[in-house]
C-alpha cells in the first residue's frame, strides 16, 4: 500500500476550508494510505477526519533548528510518501519540497501555473478555485472542494445546550488572531447589549473563546461556554455552531464552519480581504464590508439580524 501526504498546518479556517480537497484525495487515492502533516491544535480534530488515515504534527520549529529538521526529515522518510499534496503553500513547505522531500513527486501552486504566470497572480484567485486547480492539475475529481461536508465532526453538545442556552441562541466570535488585529469589528459588546433590548430572553447570547480569549469573552455581556473552565474542543465547536440560530462573526475560523455548514450568520469585513478572496459567503451567511471595520456600525448589523430572524 502506497502512503499520500497532505500537508495543511493551519489556521483553523485554513483547515476547514481544505476539507472539500481532502476528501477528493482520498476517493482518488482509495487504496493509499493518507496522511496529514498538520499543526498540534488541529492534530485531534483531524485525527477524526474519515478522509485522514493518520495524522503527522509538525512542531514548526525555526528552520535553523538543524536538528528538528532532521528529526522530521527522519520521521518523514519512514512513510515512504509517493506523492506530496502541498495545501498550504508557504514559504516554509516550499523548502520542506527542497530539503526534506525532495525525492517525491508534488502537488503545489508552483506547480499548478500556467506557462508564463507568476505565483503571485495565481495566488489572487479565491482559495478554493487554487486548490481546484491544484488538484485538477494531478487528475484528481474535484466533486467536494466547494462542497464541504463537516458532518464527521458533529458530537453530543446536549448538556451543553441545557447549561447554557434557552433552546435557541445566538453565536458571537469578536475575536481574531494577535497577528491580524485589522480582521477585529470594535462593537460586538455594544451589539450584545443591543439584541438583549430587541430580543429580551427569547434568544440566549454565547461566545465561545478559544485558548487566550476566555478574559476578553467575560467581558462582553455574553454566555462564555467552557468545559472545566477551558475553551471547548473543536468538534464541540462545529456541533454548537451547527445547533445555532444565527452566528455573527469576524473574518475568522469559526466564521468558516458557519458558512459551509449554511448556517444563518454574518460576518464582518474591512478592507483587509475580500470576502470573495477566502471563499467566505452564501445566500445564508452575509457579508457586511466597509473599508475600515469600525465604519459599520452597531445599527446596519442590527437591521441585518433583524432580516434573518423575523
Amino acid at each position: 500500500m502506497s502512503n499520500i501526504l497532505i500537508i495543511k498546518h493551519g489556521s483553523l479556517g485554513d483547515i476547514i476550508q481544505a476539507n472539500g480537497a481532502m476528501k477528493d484525495i482520498k476517493n482518488f487515492y482509495k487504496t493509499s494510505k493518507v496522511l496529514l502533516l498538520t499543526s498540534e491544535p488541529y492534530s485531534s480534530l483531524m485525527s477524526q477526519c474519515p478522509y485522514i488515515d493518520g495524522v503527522i504534527i509538525d512542531k514548526r520549529l525555526p528552520r535553523w533548528n538543524i536538528f528538528y529538521l532532521l528529526r522530521l526529515k527522519k520521521l518523514l522518510k519512514r512513510y515512504n510518501f509517493e506523492f506530496v499534496f502541498d495545501l498550504q503553500n508557504s514559504s516554509r513547505t516550499s523548502f520542506y519540497r527542497k530539503f526534506i522531500l525532495r525525492d517525491v513527486d508534488w502537488s503545489s501552486s508552483e506547480t499548478s501555473l500556467e506557462p508564463g504566470q507568476i505565483k503571485k497572480d495565481f495566488d489572487a484567485y479565491p482559495v478554493l478555485e487554487r486548490m481546484k486547480i491544484q488538484l485538477e492539475k494531478s487528475a484528481i475529481i474535484t466533486s467536494n472542494i466547494k462542497n464541504i461536508d463537516l458532518t464527521w465532526a458533529y458530537t453530543d453538545i446536549e448538556r451543553l445546550i441545557k447549561q447554557y442556552t434557552n433552546d435557541e441562541f445566538i453565536l458571537i466570535f469578536p475575536f481574531c488572531s494577535k497577528k491580524h488585529k485589522q480582521k477585529k469589528w470594535p462593537y460586538f459588546k455594544e451589539l450584545v447589549n443591543r439584541i438583549k433590548e430587541v430580543y429580551k430572553n427569547k434568544y440566549s447570547i454565547l461566545v465561545a473563546p478559544g485558548p487566550g480569549e476566555i478574559e476578553e469573552a467575560r467581558s462582553l455581556n455574553a454566555k462564555v461556554v467552557l468545559e472545566n473552565n477551558k475553551p471547548i474542543s473543536l468538534t464541540k465547536l462545529i456541533s454548537l455552531i451547527n445547533k445555532s440560530k444565527l452566528v455573527i462573526s469576524n473574518d475568522t475560523g469559526p466564521a468558516h464552519i458557519a458558512s459551509h455548514l449554511k448556517k444563518s450568520g454574518i460576518v464582518l469585513f474591512g478592507s483587509h480581504i475580500s470576502a470573495d478572496k477566502v471563499s467566505l459567503g452564501n445566500e445564508y451567511f452575509k457579508i457586511i464590508s466597509e473599508k475600515k471595520l469600525s465604519e459599520i456600525k452597531t445599527v446596519k448589523v442590527l437591521q441585518n439580524i433583524r432580516e434573518i430572524l423575523n
